[in-house]
């Protein structure tokens, strides 16, 4: 088996399409499907299902297609390590991270850090609660911010740090009877409609648990698929939302208002995690370790 092969079947596989992994690759389409015959010839097996130029991994295949990402990363990364090594501040660091985070946490962090190591290279994704843990553990890439941190004593394969705890405040219509108000109780909130992100999204559980654990069960009227979404409907005048605070940091709309909630247990914890079978590659543990000193600083500073 060559690394050209494995190269090829993956870039097949992505794209469900011999002809555009070519185009991609750079190479002439029977080069590409003349690599996938020889692979499959010395599996034994087929990988595909072919219609044409496109194709479908077979349930095999989908099998082969999972080992080998977890195989070519590790190769990738063997490469980066070499040349981190030689100069870790001009490295890159592979890092995923939630919607949430990507229109302030993340951006003021990452200028921050190439402030410091101003060629440092970041290759970056958003993802969804449960992928986030799953692309640190399978290698789709090392690092993850991720709110609410799990809990590592039952996610054995990953390890982490809380970097802080925020509020979760009230988002309401600026003609809401509850905007003037300078707190409130979330059981303020019962008989009103609430938005809420769809199923799926882990912040979506924490606003009905916390709802449940004020006795009451929220009227969700709206779903949302983002937190910008959200905002919207509250902006709209069609319900209230529990956001977390910094998603608010300089994007709040105009007509609305937020409005903290007294309640001790309305918070959420943020970190990062990174897997515990695999190291940190040199450029990923310069910018761990910066985040760790970097919250801690503004940790102690807030006290």
């Amino acid at each position: 088996m060559e690394m050209r092969q494995i190269q090829y079947f993956l870039e097949v596989a992505k794209r469900e399409h011999v002809t555009e992994a070519a185009d991609i690759l750079h190479v002439a389409q029977s080069s590409v499907s003349r690599q996938i015959f020889n692979l499959e010839s010395e599996l034994g097996v087929e990988l595909f299902i072919r219609e044409g130029r496109s194709v479908k991994l077979t349930p095999l295949g989908r099998i082969f297609f999972e080992r080998m990402k977890q195989v070519w990363n590790m190769m990738e990364d063997a490469k980066r390590e070499v040349k981190e090594y030689l100069d870790p501040e001009k490295g890159t660091v592979r890092i995923a991270f939630p919607i949430s985070m990507a229109a302030h946490t993340l951006p003021s962090i990452i200028y921050a850090f190439r402030t410091r190591y101003p060629e440092a290279k970041f290759q970056m994704s958003n993802a969804l609660y449960y992928d986030l843990i799953d692309g640190v553990i399978n290698g789709s890439f090392n690092l993850a911010m991720i709110a609410p941190m799990p809990n590592q004593e039952k996610e054995t394969k990953i390890k982490g740090a809380t970097l802080f705890t925020e509020n979760i405040v009230a988002l309401v219509p600026n003609h809401h009877h509850l905007a003037q108000k300078p707190s409130i109780r979330l059981r303020d909130l019962k008989d009103e409609p609430f938005c809420v992100l769809p199923e799926g999204f882990v912040f979506r559980e924490q606003v009905i648990q916390a709802c449940k654990e004020a006795q009451f069960t929220p009227r969700i009227a709206f779903e949302g698929k983002d937190i910008d979404a959200l905002k919207g409907l509250v902006s709209a005048g069609l319900g209230v939302a529990l956001m977390p605070e910094m998603t608010l940091v300089d994007n709040t709309p105009r007509s609305t208002v937020i409005v903290p909630i007294v309640d001790t247990n309305l918070t959420r914890t943020v970190g990062v995690i990174y897997p515990t079978q695999r190291k940190l590659l040199p450029t990923e543990e310069l910018f761990y370790d910066f985040l760790l000193e970097t919250y801690e600083r503004l940790n102690e500073f807030k006290q």
